[in-house]
């Protein structure tokens, strides 16, 4: 399995290349992004570990190293990463025992320090 930050490396030049097309596309949701996970009713950190929740039921690695990031940066900690992955797993049944356990190893990545 590659690693969280890995992918967040790879993904990095084609999302900056698409970005030169559609700017506006970006900025956009990137604004949309800023102000969802805003402290609101909801902390930042539960809206991240949704989030990262999220990013598992659908199976998708980018999202998964995005928001796990998050959480890490928000404070979240591994025991929270773990409960919402028990969520992921309740909703999700097996795929879930797999993708669950991808976004908790995604989170302590971030949650370390580099050791770059």
């Amino acid at each position: 399995m590659e690693s969280a930050r890995d992918i967040a490396k790879g993904l990095a030049q084609p999302a900056t290349r698409l970005r030169k097309n559609i700017p506006a596309v970006y900025d956009a949701y990137n604004a949309m992004s800023s102000a969802v996970l805003a402290d609101g009713a909801l902390p930042g950190k539960v809206k991240e570990l949704v989030a990262l929740a999220i990013a598992a039921t659908r199976e998708c690695d980018g999202c998964i190293s995005a928001h796990a990031r998050g959480a890490a940066r928000q404070g979240a900690t591994e025991a929270e990463v773990a409960e919402a992955m028990s969520v992921v797993i309740m909703m999700n049944g097996g795929p879930g025992t797999v993708w669950g356990p991808r976004a908790l190893a995604a989170y302590g990545e971030f949650a370390a320090p580099e050791t770059e």
